[in-house]
């Protein structure tokens, strides 16, 4: 496998070349305007909205060296001036009166194509298509004045359901082994699947299937096993008998026409570059948002907070001409990974986690931000190294739920590789929401998914959300430093081995502390499929009594809990029982009264111990909201959303 350069040479070598490009957007075109959209809602003080729909092209020269870190841009088909052209879906909400705008552009990448930041920030479900006056929410970003923005940049999105898409460069005439995993969670047979890449040779002959019940487990190929294709993407698999519906599937083929999926962060950075800095396109074409921008932000949520990592960590927060693209970065629920998508073949919607896709790229070091060396590999990194060398730095505010540490490897952002505690640079900071799942819309309810063991986790991580992107726009507009870090460390043992006795989670009944998490090692991808080496220690916040993480920024609600919240969930009989349910977590009420926990062995306090007389947990909530906004981990106009919903 082709794979990404890495180290601290190529920052060396941008910081000290002295070629000079002009960013190349060649035609941004507007399909239409939207004015004012939301059905003409108006966010005081700011007033009405405007929803632009535009898409953008953009050509990078392959030989500029804010550039030739993308793999195979050497390769790609160039045009008549010799450069890699892509096209880019863009959309902009601003505000109507221009001058009733913050400054600020928020910009936020999309995550498979899909808008998640007005799920977190404004409190809506998952829209994409933002046209009526719901959509909008509680309207935060848009009270506060802020200029959105959204673009395309994952090459294998497709363009339905109103996502923005990109059209990366293609690569033809070249073949490479291309490695997918599937796990079903059905027991259709056969089973079809989408492949990634065109096969290039549909002789089932060619190809290596395996199954295995659970990702730990050897890989095997039993005799009523196999497959045939449909066409050049689409196979079916027989399946054998045996494996539950959670199994899994691997196909190892020989893949055709790669990608270049790496000018996706080429695209982010000219797009966001062109709305700052320049007057018109190319083509002439006037800059829509000309002189209207002093700021940007980038926020990212799982998928896309690791491909904020990338963009970081691959030099794409400077342009072409060695302008500063984003001011400030909020990884959102993002660990210590990062993408599968500067490599040849690669797939960017992959994420490593404890059941599947363990062994893909995105989650090999560097872990963290500072640059440290890795004592099993040897290799000295970071994902600010190149900023560092470059002298552009974004400031960050990283916000990671509970489940992070169990599916995200982020015990090793705040550790080294030995597992001692590690202490961030000046421009960073960590916050773990505590006790969360990994994304819960602010409506959810907690229920029983069909793959999990448990009911899920419902709380919203909106309200922190919100009072750290205010933190973060007075960072880096008037430098007011931010709060103080609030992440598990290892200097004060809030991060803990994954073992029952040493994280302290109750013996709820029913529920078995199992320690099951994603365990981190160094991986061999020249092999395929790829072969785990050497593990690095990896570790998990310890709890109270309560199973609440001790460190950490907690809700009001945990603050006066009604029940235990986790994180992690397990995997249910049929769909590969035990092993971690991706991204869900569990709730698990408390007794109502001390008879009741005493004859079900609950050690945990229940509700009627807890709050004797009436009104004692709203006042127990209220003090802690307000505690909160003292700390600027909450806004004050949230506390309400807290005190409303107490039950």
């Amino acid at each position: 496998m082709k794979r990404v350069l890495q180290g601290l040479a190529f920052a060396i070598s941008v910081v000290g070349s002295s070629h000079s490009v002009d960013a190349k957007l060649i035609k941004f075109e507007v399909l239409r305007t939207e004015s004012p959209t939301f059905e003409g809602r108006t966010f005081p003080p700011v007033g009405t909205y405007d929803r632009i729909i535009a898409r953008a092209t953009i050509a990078v020269p392959p030989d500029d060296p804010h550039n030739s870190v993308i793999v195979d841009i050497d390769h790609a088909p160039r045009n008549a001036h010799g450069l890699v052209e892509a096209v880019s879906d863009v959309e902009i909400l601003r505000p109507t009166i221009a001058t009733n705008a913050n400054r600020r552009l928020f910009y936020e990448v999309v995550n498979r194509g899909n808008k998640l930041g007005l799920a977190l920030f404004n409190d809506t479900g998952v829209l994409n298509d933002l046209a009526k006056a719901a959509d909008a929410g509680n309207g935060f970003l848009m009270s506060r004045g802020y200029t959105i923005v959204w673009s395309g940049w994952q090459g294998d999105t497709a363009a339905v359901g109103g996502r923005l898409t990109f059209s990366p460069p293609i690569v033809p005439q070249v073949t490479g082994l291309s490695r997918e995993e599937f796990v079903f969670d059905h027991l259709e047979n056969p089973a079809v699947a989408t492949l990634s890449y065109p096969a290039s040779d549909l002789d089932p002959a060619q190809v290596k299937l395996t199954v295995r019940e659970r990702e730990s487990d050897p890989r095997t190929a039993p005799n009523d096993l196999s497959m045939k294709f449909e066409d050049s993407k689409r196979v079916a698999i027989s399946r054998p008998a045996g494996f539950d519906a959670g199994a899994i599937y691997e196909i190892i083929y020989l893949a055709k026409d790669p990608k270049v999926m790496g000018v996706g962060f080429a695209a982010t950075r000219d797009i966001v570059s062109f709305l700052r800095y320049e007057k018109a396109d190319e083509e002439g074409t006037p800059n829509l948002l000309a002189g209207q921008v002093d700021r940007a932000i980038a926020f990212g949520a799982s998928q896309s907070g690791r491909y904020l990592h990338d963009f970081l960590y691959l030099g794409f927060n400077a342009d072409e001409a060695g302008r500063t693209v984003f001011e400030g970065l909020m990884p959102h629920i993002a660990g210590g990974k990062k993408t599968f998508t500067n490599y040849r073949f690669s797939q960017p919607g992959r994420s490593p986690y404890q059941h599947a896709d363990t062994v893909y790229p995105g989650s090999e070091f560097p872990f963290t931000y500072p640059v440290i060396t890795d004592t099993i590999t040897g290799r000295t990194d970071g994902v600010l190294a190149r900023c560092l060398a470059a002298g552009n730095c974004p400031k960050i505010i990283k916000t990671d739920s509970e489940i992070e540490f169990y599916q995200q490897r982020a015990s090793l952002v705040a550790t080294d590789t030995q597992g001692n505690g590690l202490a961030m640079p000046d421009n960073v900071r960590l916050f773990l929401i505590s006790n969360l799942q990994h994304f819960a819309l602010a409506n959810d309810r907690s229920a029983l998914a069909r793959t999990c063991m448990f009911p899920t986790n419902p709380l919203h991580a909106g309200p922190p959300a919100r009072a750290l992107l205010v933190a973060l726009d007075a960072w880096i507009t008037d430098g007011t430093l931010p709060p103080p870090s609030r992440y598990p460390s290892r200097d004060d043992a809030t991060l803990v081995p994954p073992t029952a006795a040493a994280v302290g989670f109750p013996q709820i009944p029913g529920v078995h502390y199992s320690g099951q998490m994603t365990r981190a090692t160094v991986v061999d991808f020249d092999k395929m499929p790829p072969v785990k080496g050497a593990a690095y220690p990896v570790f998990v916040p310890k709890t109270d009594a309560d199973g609440r993480d001790i460190a950490g920024v907690h809700l009001p609600t945990l603050a006066a809990p009604i029940a235990t919240h986790t994180g992690w969930n397990f995997r249910k009989s049929g769909f590969a029982e035990g092993e971690l349910c991706d991204n869900n977590g569990s709730m698990f009420p408390f007794a109502a009264t001390r008879e009741e926990r005493v004859k079900n062995n609950d050690p945990r306090l229940s509700l009627a111990e807890r709050y004797p007389r009436e009104g004692d947990r709203a006042a127990a909530v209220s003090k802690s909201a307000k505690q909160l906004v003292q700390d600027r981990l909450l806004l004050e106009q949230d506390i309400k959303l807290f005190m409303a919903n107490i039950n």
